[in-house]
């Protein structure tokens, strides 16, 4: 009798599926096509992940002149907006990425078919890959000479803009509760600046979420230096905006976030014009829209991005609870931990994008290619990371502050700061790499697991002061990174093919 097969497409199991993680290791820096084809999306991508963190440090900076107090204040304020924001559209870019990579690639190859493809052809080829056919008829495939109809754009689009508007309602009339929650009471001096920068911030929630679901769309279409282009105007108007409202205006923290605002709201027409150019957003009708495939996948990215954000806001709670001077020292520390972190992200990017499409042409041989290659350039990134950070935050801590404390506090995060950068590396690449594969369900799970240990770990290392959160959140990565190297390491779920490769 034969064996179930379980959908792998490469039959039983013969081969070491962990030994992708050192294919072709000694060409990972070289620049053949595929090194060309990764950096041409990770660069810009990366760049453009980067710039809003590097817009907060600013506003961090800029803040840390003012006073301790403002600067912990802010730093609570942003861990809640950002925690809040990517509960909202984290999952929904990378189901945006995903979908659109996969349906622009299936159309392109339909379209290069000897002959003009039938209505049926196209739905097979759709429903090959669990797309549904009825919402994706003639009309919604066949492109124009201008532009294309991409199902899954129009999808994101709306959902981001609904989005958007609910997370500035909920914020800006929650926001006293939630600054509570996190750890600042009614006495505190922080909560005055704090609930003045949350409000403020919140009301460029709208353009936040519909310009991040419009990346994720570009990003299907391998296309990240629009993006780029479109946030770093808005960013270095940010960094323009911010000493004239904070320090000429006199409106200080107000200041800060009304600059960050009008930054986002610039960044979202920039990319909605580009957009619209490229295709046409507006659907023939309702059934074209595919929320069905956003709602199934997205709820389990949700739980996913949830349980990510949940660690690292706690972790914040727990620093805003240590009094101003050990939160102002864990948010210069995170900050600068997450916006290099997040130059992996670029590569987690164009892992996603190649990867999505390969699999969509089950092109199995450029998943592998292109799978090692990202994972081994994320540990060449992250080692050079931690060099320069080990150095380079030494000497950069007073441009966040002068106060001793705080500097005190900074120098014993540097370890861990600098230390974790290949972790972290590691962590989000085998993010893209997996969300490439369309492996929500095994990214929720897992990630549901690393949270709950990782929150146990935060509650015990809490009393151990600033050194133990640092000591948790390291640990929490490791699990990350090491949740990612089981699924691919051990040739399971979209992954089994691993088994069967020769």
């Amino acid at each position: 009798m034969a064996e179930k097969n379980d959908g792998c497409p490469c039959g039983n199991p013969t081969r070491f599926p962990f030994s992708i993680f050192f294919k072709d290791a000694r060409s990972a820096l070289k620049m053949d096509e595929l090194g060309v084809e990764i950096a041409k999306i990770a660069l810009p991508a990366a760049l453009a992940l980067t710039a809003d963190p590097i817009a907060s440090l600013v506003d961090t900076a800029f803040i840390g002149q003012i006073g301790a107090t403002e600067l912990a204040a802010v730093g609570v304020s942003i861990a809640v907006f950002n925690q809040v924001s990517r509960i909202a559209i984290f999952p929904l870019v990378s189901i945006t990425t995903s979908f659109v990579a996969e349906e622009d690639t299936i159309m392109n190859s339909s379209h290069q078919m000897q002959g003009p493809t039938t209505n049926s052809e196209n739905k097979k080829l759709l429903e090959l890959h669990n797309i549904k056919s009825e919402s994706l008829d003639e009309e919604s495939i066949v492109t124009s000479y201008e532009k294309k109809r991409i199902p899954s754009a129009s999808s994101a689009i709306i959902i981001g803009v609904v989005l958007g508007f609910l997370q500035a309602v909920f914020l800006i009339n929650a926001s006293k509760p939630i600054l509570s929650i996190m750890g600042i009471k009614s006495d505190s001096p922080m909560l005055y600046p704090a609930q003045q920068y949350l409000k403020l911030r919140s009301l460029g929630a709208p353009a936040v979420l519909l310009s991040l679901a419009m990346q994720g769309v570009f990003r299907g279409f391998k296309d990240t230096k629009t993006p780029l282009y479109a946030t770093v105007t808005g960013d270095v108007t940010n960094i323009i905006l911010d000493p004239i409202f904070i320090f000429v205006f006199g409106l200080g923290v107000s200041g800060a976030a009304i600059a960050h605002v009008i930054s986002q709201y610039l960044i979202s027409v920039i990319l909605f014009w580009r957009l619209i150019e490229k295709i046409d957003i507006v659907p023939p009708n309702s059934k074209h829209l595919q929320f069905g495939r956003f709602l199934k996948n997205g709820f389990l990215l949700l739980m996913r991005v949830t349980a990510v954000t949940f660690c690292v806001t706690l972790a914040a709670s727990m620093a805003a609870r240590q009094g101003s001077t050990t939160m102002a020292a864990f948010q210069v520390c995170l900050q600068v931990w997450l916006a290099t972190s997040l130059l992996a992200d670029g590569l987690a990017v164009a892992g996603q994008a190649i990867i999505a499409s390969a699999f969509a042409k089950m092109d199995y041989e450029k998943v592998t290619a292109t799978a090692s290659r990202v994972l081994q350039l994320g540990v060449v990134l992250g080692v050079v990371l931690s060099i320069l950070l080990g150095f380079g935050l030494h000497f950069g801590a007073r441009l966040f502050t002068k106060e001793a404390g705080v500097l005190h506090l900074i120098s014993i995060g540097i370890p861990f700061v600098a230390g974790t950068q290949p972790i972290n590396a590691l962590a989000f690449v085998f993010d893209g790499v997996n969300f490439g594969a369309s492996d929500f369900a095994y990214a929720a799970y897992s990630m549901v697991l690393v949270a709950i240990i990782s929150i146990i770990s935060l509650f015990v290392a809490s009393s151990h002061g600033f050194i133990g959160l640092w000591v948790a959140l390291t640990l929490y990565m490791s699990m990350r990174a090491l949740a990612g190297f089981w699924r691919i390491g051990t040739g399971t779920g979209p992954w089994c093919f691993l088994k069967g490769i020769t």
